[in-house]
């Protein structure tokens, strides 16, 4: 019978599992294997690997990283492969989706952030509230809403960011995600933060609701994703969740193309995730 691992958090990251791990469990059959990403041991006598859960990986770079060329030098079957984990890692990936004429939320990067480059950023993108956040990020972690003359945070002075304007559709309207499985859609939601903020993960008091798709949600979801794939050289992502939002013109833009450790939000598909266990099944038939 396949043998699946899952890669999860690392034993002390503060945020639960075990939901996910029953969901997963459910779909794929109670004989997966859950593995810390930190430290998985031997995983080459697995079928395959996927790393759904790898929680936590932005706050341990050197680690992760060096994860990823040992699943690279020993050929793990993982999904999706090691390419594409290390490209989606850091999110200037986003420029380069820019240059294929994917419509993204406007992005700077600074090498070492300075109060003059969020002033060059606020008269570039003709806005007095700006985001900050590092590259390789998750969880909303080192993610700042700065309005003009409000102080630079400590923590990220002189440290390479991602600068973007503040889009007010966050907390008016909410951020749009799609999942595909295999290319395939599933099913699509809307995340709204809690009021007074415009991060939208549920441990920041953030919800969701199923929703239909408003006109050209999917077509950008899918742009994003097949240019991800031709630029990666890869044929179909085993899964992919694409967030977005409407900028203030009406057009909706691209915040995060998630390929690593993206909530799938079963709950809210109409088939529960059968589709995702399927491409899983398919997966392993394909490599057997």
């Amino acid at each position: 019978m396949p043998h699946i691992c899952i890669l999860t958090a690392a034993p002390d990251y503060f945020e639960d599992s075990s939901p996910a791990r029953a969901n997963y469990r459910r779909l794929l059959g109670d004989d997966i294997s859950f593995r810390h990403w930190t430290d998985p041991g031997d995983l080459t006598h697995f079928d395959l690997v996927l790393p759904l859960l790898v929680w936590g990986y932005q706050r341990d770079c050197p680690r992760w990283f060096a994860l990823l060329n040992q699943l690279e030098q020993q050929q793990i079957k993982i999904a999706n492969p090691v390419s594409v984990l290390r490209w989606n890692s850091d999110k200037s990936y986003l420029l380069a989706l820019e240059q294929a004429d994917v419509l993204v939320v406007p992005t700077m990067i600074s090498a070492a952030l300075t109060v003059k480059d969020l002033e060059q950023a606020e008269q570039k993108f003709g806005t007095d509230a700006l985001v900050i956040k590092p590259p390789i990020s998750g969880g909303a972690d080192g993610t700042y809403r700065l309005k003009t003359g409000e102080s630079l945070p400590e923590d990220m002075a002189g440290k390479t960011m991602l600068i973007q304007p503040f889009q007010p559709a966050i907390a008016q309207e909410g951020e749009y995600s799609l999942f595909y499985f295999d290319g395939h859609f599933s099913h699509a939601i809307l995340k709204r933060p809690a009021k007074g903020d415009f991060r939208v993960q549920e441990f920041l008091g953030g919800s969701e609701a199923r929703i239909d798709c408003p006109v050209g949600v999917q077509e950008l979801a899918v742009q994003a994703r097949r240019a991800a794939e031709q630029m990666l050289g890869v044929e179909t992502l085993l899964y992919a969740r694409v967030d977005m939002l409407r900028d203030p013109d009406g057009h909706f833009r691209l915040m995060e193309l998630e390929l690593i450790e993206p909530s799938l939000f079963f709950e809210h598909a109409a088939d529960g995730g059968a589709m995702f266990a399927g491409t899983v099944q398919a997966k392993l038939c394909q490599d057997a």
